[in-house]
């Protein structure tokens, strides 16, 4: 009977240690993953779509992310932006991602 009983004190006491060991609750939560820089480009203006938020850019390579020339579409994060992307101008444009979230004449 003692051994039964002594087992069972031992497997409790195990048991709470692992708790204690897996709670987490005092700890502070990880801080959020820094944000994602800015890469700047700079292209022309080939065409603007006000409806859809996207304007194609024939742009120079940018090599922040090893891209060569090319020409291609571009969503705006807001589409304010696009007032600033006539058709046929040469623009400076920033990029967070894949996405056109500034604008500014060359």
């Amino acid at each position: 009977m003692k051994t039964v009983v002594l087992s069972l004190a031992a497997a409790l006491a195990m048991t709470s240690a692992a708790a204690a060991q897996s709670d987490h609750s005092g700890h502070a939560a990880p801080k959020a993953a820094p944000s994602v820089a800015l890469v700047e480009g700079v292209g022309v203006v080939k065409k603007v779509d006000a409806k859809a938020g996207t304007v194609t850019l024939a742009h120079d390579p940018i090599k922040a992310l090893n891209w060569p020339a090319m020409t291609m579409p571009f969503k705006v994060s807001d589409k304010a932006l696009l007032a600033k992307a006539a058709v046929g101008s040469k623009i400076r444009f920033q990029l967070s991602g894949q996405t056109i979230v500034g604008i500014r004449a060359f």
